[in-house]
């Protein structure tokens, strides 16, 4: 019997659940998995996908279910816990069921959100393995992305301090000319370290290397996770690898990470880093983890990797977008799914009477702050007024074929009533409703949310993108900012512009996804605007180019791909008992 959630500590819960928690070897026996298919990493493990493939390679595919949500609160609304909560209530329903989510940033786990890892009764374990580092995946990419950028700006002091006979003689490469003011790429530290957004390099003589503006970006924004993320096999991650634009030179022309030679140094980096890491729920259904958070950022999707085992493996296997549908989903619709060739059975739209409340003019939610009252008591006339955010989601979904099913992650002081008013809202909108309990009851609390996904997935869909390969980028921007976000139309600084313009007469390019860069907050670029929006245009200020990854990034309004720590981290609270080696604190 799991704890209680209200009079215990996620990390305890995952403490207690840890005790049953199935080591590799016997993961090996219960998920029927050759001895060479599982690596063992302690009491964790990872999965060799490739022969796990080639073995099952010809067993049909499971259902495929993705977890996104409504605009969220500061506090997120659930989706890990959702996720989790799913597995557990179709585990209790008696099928094969399994997941893949993502692996947690150490920005969020020791600044204000807290760990990815559920919560309750519905979490990942083991824990504290999950949120500090697990198998190492992201700091591989750290030292993969970051070589990348040594390799760089080693180069760019060389060919400052060198001429063209002596370059030759002490590299045997030709000189580059790397354009300063033209570097795409920085550093990267898993951290919420807004110091580093815009830092100077190489201060010194000319040994201390080339000085310039440089940046940081948080690690999971890497161009090296987006590259994961989507990745077929080895072989096509040393290719992108090799793919990477850097910078460009004074003539306009990429300078890649192939020309500087670094690729193949980056895929031994990053050689590990391929093959899901193995865990489970607090209630032992098997859950892959795989690439990274940030979908605002990131791409922000479990990798299709980890998605093709779970098909092979499991008869239902549960996938998770990063924050609302206007992001996850819409990366996951028409990012994820068109580089993987799945076809998605059912999306479930994660919705909290909290979150409605923000959006019906409630006060503002401040993450480290008490919950004003008006979040805690009934008030089902603040819900309704943010239903049309919940609905706008709903019709976000239904555009891309699926009907999604609404699950109500109930807290405890959510009431009937006000549980009635978004029943009859998302059911109005044509989407199933489902409540559930899963934060405080586990599998037994998400029966009937289980069993409106079995319904969903056996119904069938009309799945499509929202726009062909062929559509230029600028289109592209203008219908994802009209038709998922609400916006009048776009805007386009005149350096973006001149950017997309140039992009757009390439045609290398035209086959490259577009991977909106966008706040979480509100449908708009805007993170004060909630609910849905009226009368704005969406303003895009540069457009990233992700050459190995093939995104191309458009950002909007003043997003930063490095968060800052906010005045009370988490860090604070996380400590180790020195008696026993255990970490407490983690949320």
């Amino acid at each position: 019997m799991a704890l209680d959630p209200t009079k215990y500590k996620d990390w305890q819960i995952s403490e207690d659940a840890e005790k049953k928690m199935p080591m590799p070897e016997e993961w090996q026996e219960k998920l029927g998995l050759k001895r060479n298919e599982i690596l063992p990493m302690g009491r964790l493990a990872k999965l060799d996908f490739l022969k796990i493939m080639d073995r099952l390679k010809d067993r049909s595919d499971g259902k495929y279910i993705e977890v996104t949500a409504i605009t969220p609160t500061p506090l997120g609304e659930g989706k890990s816990t959702t996720s989790c909560g799913l597995m557990e209530g179709l585990g209790k329903r008696g099928v094969n069921v399994g997941g893949a989510l993502r692996q947690p940033s150490g920005g969020p786990t020791m600044n204000i959100k807290g760990t990815a890892a559920g919560g309750g009764k519905s979490l990942l374990i083991p824990m504290t393995e999950f949120s500090l580092g697990l198998t190492g995946d992201i700091n591989d990419i750290m030292n993969a992305h970051n070589l990348a950028m040594v390799a760089l700006t080693a180069r760019m002091q060389h060919e400052r301090n060198y001429n063209d006979e002596q370059l030759q003689r002490l590299t045997g490469m030709r000189r580059i000319d790397v354009d300063p003011t033209q570097v795409e790429m920085g550093w990267i530290i898993d951290y919420c370290a807004q110091s580093l957004r815009n830092i100077v390099i190489g201060i010194g003589g000319r040994y201390d290397g080339f000085t310039m503006q440089s940046k940081f970006g948080i690690a999971v924004g890497s161009e090296c996770m987006a590259i994961l993320s989507i990745v077929r096999n080895l072989a096509d991650l040393r290719q992108r690898l090799d793919e990477i634009t850097l910078a460009f030179d004074k003539s306009g022309k990429p300078v890649t990470t192939g020309d500087l030679e670094v690729g193949g140094a980056m895929t031994a980096w990053m050689r590990n880093t391929i093959n899901p890491t193995l865990m489970c729920t607090a209630e032992y259904q098997p859950c892959m983890v795989h690439a990274g958070p940030f979908a605002n950022i990131a791409v922000g999707q479990s990798s299709i990797i980890a998605d093709r085992i779970g098909l092979k493996m499991f008869d239902y296997h549960v996938t998770e977008s990063g924050f609302g549908a206007d992001i996850g989903f819409e990366k996951f619709w028409n990012v994820k799914c068109r580089n993987s060739g799945l076809k998605p059975h059912v999306s479930v739209l994660t919705t909290t009477i909290r979150a409605l409340k923000m959006h019906g003019g409630g006060p503002r939610v401040i993450a480290g702050l008490a919950m004003p009252e008006e979040y805690t008591k009934e008030n089902v006339g603040l819900v309704e007024k943010g239903m049309e955010n919940m609905v706008h989601h709903i019709k976000t979904v239904r555009r891309s074929g699926i009907n999604p099913v609404v699950c109500i992650n109930c807290f405890h002081t959510d009431t009937d009533a006000e549980i009635k008013a978004i029943r009859e809202a998302a059911e109005a909108a044509g989407a199933r409703c489902a409540k559930s309990t899963h934060w405080a009851d586990g599998g037994d609390g998400a029966l009937e949310f289980a069993d409106a996904v079995i319904d969903a997935c056996n119904e069938e869909n009309d799945f499509d993108f929202l726009y062909p390969l062929k559509t230029k980028l600028r289109d592209r921007v203008e219908l994802i900012a009209k038709e998922v976000y609400g916006a009048d139309g776009v805007a386009w600084t005149p350096e973006a512009e001149k950017k997309a313009k140039m992009l757009e007469s390439d045609p290398k390019y035209d086959d490259y996804s577009t991977m909106m860069v966008k706040t979480h907050l509100s449908l708009s670029h805007d993170p004060t605007l909630k609910g849905v929006p009226k009368g704005w245009t969406l303003p895009i200020r540069d457009v990233l180019i992700y050459s190995g990854a093939k995104f191309l990034c458009p950002c909007a309004g003043t997003i930063s791909l490095m968060p800052g720590t906010c005045s009370n981290p988490a860090f604070r609270r996380v400590d180790v008992d020195v008696n026993t080696g255990k970490v407490k604190g983690l949320f």
